[in-house]
């Protein structure tokens, strides 16, 4: 059996103000270190105007059916503020949480006043502990993602299985019809079996 993990629910974000100094905590679940890093580009470039956008992510990476073959990649950056005193606090909440696959970015407008580094640890800290807790904390398992392409004869039986599993999917009907779903890993095979199955083997898996 895969081993499930803690990772926030959804997207989500917190904001307060401390001492004339807005701070925005953003947090997002992500499923590798791509995605992560697509998440800070993308709010850096929101919060293009800020003083501040500082990232943190934990990712879980490498093969997720082999446990000893992962390793949890942790980064976290201060984006100007003085060392230790922002992305490493930002980073500290999650490991605390025992979330993984997860990503936030903390968005400061300075408002004049400095808040030194205690108090800029606690701002960090505070942001990312909003954010997570506006977003909640769930247990999930590892996923896959298993790409079908089928003719659109098989297109109606393929669509059915997946809604009576319950799967995400993403559906693109074109020459042929394919299908993106997104498949807990410990059930990935036996779903590919019964695909071929119900199809007599007119399945395109990948």
């Amino acid at each position: 059996m895969s081993r499930t993990y803690r990772t926030v629910a959804g997207p989500a974000t917190a904001d307060f103000v401390v001492q004339g100094s807005e701070f925005i905590g953003h947090v997002r679940p992500v499923e590798s270190v791509e995605a992560a890093e697509a998440f800070i580009d993308a709010v850096g470039e929101e919060y293009a105007d800020a003083t501040h956008n500082v990232p943190a992510y934990r990712v879980r990476t490498g093969d997720e059916s082999e446990r000893e073959s992962q390793f949890l990649r942790e980064y976290s950056s201060d984006d100007g503020e003085p060392s230790g005193s922002a992305g490493k606090p930002a980073l500290n909440v999650m490991a605390q949480r025992e979330i993984e696959n997860c990503a936030v970015v903390v968005t400061r407008y300075y408002g004049g006043t400095n808040l030194g580094v205690g108090g800029l640890v606690r701002a960090y800290s505070r942001a990312v502990k909003a954010a997570i807790d506006a977003a909640d904390i769930v247990e999930e398992r590892p996923h896959e993602s298993v790409s079908i392409t089928v003719e659109y004869d098989d297109s109606g039986t393929v669509r059915g299985i997946l809604e009576s599993e319950g799967y995400e999917f993403e559906a693109d009907y074109q020459a042929t019809v394919s299908f993106v779903v997104r498949v807990p890993l410990e059930e990935a095979d036996a779903f590919r079996d019964r695909l071929r199955s119900a199809t007599s083997g007119r399945v395109d898996l990948e």
